[in-house]
């Protein structure tokens, strides 16, 4: 008999998870490099950013209804496109969200004790893992606490900035994006996207949720409608206390924000923010990527050891521990911003197979045309990300794909 989880999540605590895995450490970084890539049209890239997310999360949630299990996509794509796309789709999520989870990891550390970056990430992804192996309701109960914990330290700096002067010639800037302002424009999405992608959460937590059916597609719009006006108003705010061009070079947007408007004594509550809102993202991604591993053990795709749920605790224990060790041998080789583009290069690949499972569930072109619109998004935002991010991207998608092949049942699933 297959392993099953208990379904403990109502409608608040999957908003509540969505919300933690989106407005997390993304909005206290990924204005600068977007910046960076896109200058004037800064606000365009998060438009963008922001139109591929609600495709994604609208086919997701389609999706979600009809398959209410654990593995979001990875199960999707099994069902709907075939076997080798399912697993496509599962080993770019756990590829890219381990990249992710190291990213916040070491985003904890250089907020709290910088010197000691890495020895105190590890240490955190040691205790989220802990938590969550406790079972996911106290994972739950904690994020609810950390998210309105960062939207407090949000709505201070963004009143701070704004009771402060604008900066001279706040959209100014020497960058030459202008030369490809697409490209920049498509760039600036990418780096945007690594922040909103959170509500693939809620997709890989179906076995988790009452009422799926009704819960998931609700919590998705929910939560993704209130990171779109958080992550509006918190752009805004930066641009009129940095400019364009400040922002786009600094290590800690929104720290500097709140310097440059004269309220330094806010500056260590926006750092503590940062700390706990990375916390927060790195306490869903684990959450989510231990049900993908679990889902893909399951079937065969991975090792069958990692399928066990604890007898007490109803979680997929050991696929918890085996994500929690590879995020921490992550954090002691990674980097910041290389985690960041290669995450997004992943994760937007594997929404791209979500769309395309989308795609096949009515035969309306209307009803089509969310899923091809987001499959497009996907793939350029994907392609137009720094060319070493890509180049790793494709490359461990590779890898994958030549790990299908060696297995025995790799032609006879094909066939499927």
């Amino acid at each position: 008999m297959a392993a099953t989880l208990e379904r403990r999540l109502g409608m608040l605590d999957a908003i509540v998870i969505g919300l933690g895995s989106m407005v997390g450490a993304g909005v206290f970084v990924a204005f600068a490099p977007a910046a960076a890539a896109a200058g004037p049209l800064l606000g365009a890239g998060l438009a963008v950013a922001l139109v591929v997310a609600y495709c994604n999360a609208t086919s997701s949630a389609r999706l979600a209804a009809l398959y209410p299990e654990s593995g979001g996509t990875y199960v999707y794509g099994r069902e709907r496109l075939g076997p080798f796309w399912g697993y496509l789709a599962g080993w770019a999520f756990v590829a890219g969200k381990l990249a992710s989870c190291a990213a916040m990891a070491l985003t904890v550390g250089a907020y709290l004790w910088p010197s000691a970056m890495r020895p105190v990430a590890v240490a955190v992804v040691a205790g989220v893992t802990a938590l969550n192996y406790r079972g996911v309701h106290r994972s739950a109960l904690a994020t609810r606490v950390i998210v309105a914990f960062v939207l407090l330290v949000l709505a201070v700096a963004v009143a701070a900035t704004w009771a402060g002067p604008e900066a001279v010639c706040a959209l100014c800037t020497d960058d030459d994006s202008g030369d490809q302002p697409l490209l920049g424009v498509l760039r600036a999405a990418g780096f945007l996207f690594f922040a909103f992608a959170g509500y693939a959460r809620l997709a890989t937590l179906g076995e988790e949720v009452r009422d799926p059916a009704r819960t998931i597609p609700r919590a998705i719009a929910v939560a993704l409608g209130v990171t779109a006006v958080v992550y509006a108003v918190v752009g805004a705010a930066s641009v009129r206390a940095l400019g364009l061009e400040a922002l786009a070079t600094s290590s800690a947007p929104l720290v500097d924000a709140v310097e440059a408007a004269g309220a330094a004594a806010a500056v260590p509550l926006v750092r503590v923010g940062a700390a706990v809102a990375a916390l927060g993202s790195l306490l869903a991604l684990v959450l989510g990527v231990s049900r993908t591993v679990f889902a893909m053990s399951r079937d065969g795709h991975l090792p069958r050891a990692l399928e066990r749920v604890h007898p007490a605790y109803r979680v997929p224990h050991r696929a918890e521990v085996a994500v929690g060790a590879v995020v921490a041998l992550a954090v002691l080789a990674g980097d910041l911003r290389q985690a960041m583009g290669f995450s997004s290069v992943c994760v937007l690949a594997y929404y791209a197979i979500a769309n395309a499972s989308a795609w096949t569930l009515r035969r309306s072109w209307r009803s089509r045309l969310v899923p091809v619109l987001g499959l497009t998004g996907c793939v350029a935002v994907g392609l137009a990300l720094p060319v070493a991010s890509v180049a790793a991207g494709l490359a461990v998608l590779s890898i994958g794909v030549v790990v299908w092949a060696l297995r025995p049942r790799a032609a006879s699933d094909l066939r499927r």
